[in-house]
């Protein structure tokens, strides 16, 4: 059952970022950062632990709560400069991996502009 929770919910998910895209003019890389920093918000506001806990993996992806998470535990452990450090002591994973497959995808492929 918690593959079915995790699949619905990341499906969830990017359904309504689709939705998003699609009913506004916004920009895919605003759209990213909006669902970041809401990540966060909810992360620091106590809303997306029992969340995350409920959905498991499909709720595990989205940057947010990941950056509050390292940023919490840094200031905790460093004080302000941990503000600066926890955010990529927590997500150096994945953002180094999305950093990495997206160039070997733009040397693979020819990418090109989107002509509005």
């Amino acid at each position: 059952m918690d593959y079915v929770i995790a699949f619905v919910v990341g499906g969830v998910i990017c359904a309504l970022t689709q939705i998003l895209m699609e009913k506004t003019k916004m920009m895919p890389g605003r759209i990213m950062v909006l669902l970041v920093c809401l990540g966060a918000v909810l992360g620091a506001f106590g809303i997306y632990e029992p969340f995350l806990k409920w959905a498991k993996a499909g709720a595990s992806v989205p940057l947010g709560n990941n950056l509050w998470k390292g940023v919490r535990e840094m200031v905790d452990e460093k004080g302000f400069i941990g503000i600066f450090l926890g955010g990529f002591k927590n997500c150096a994973l994945g953002l180094s991996a999305a950093l990495v497959f997206s160039y070997i995808a733009a040397l693979i492929t020819q990418p090109k502009m989107k002509k509005h």
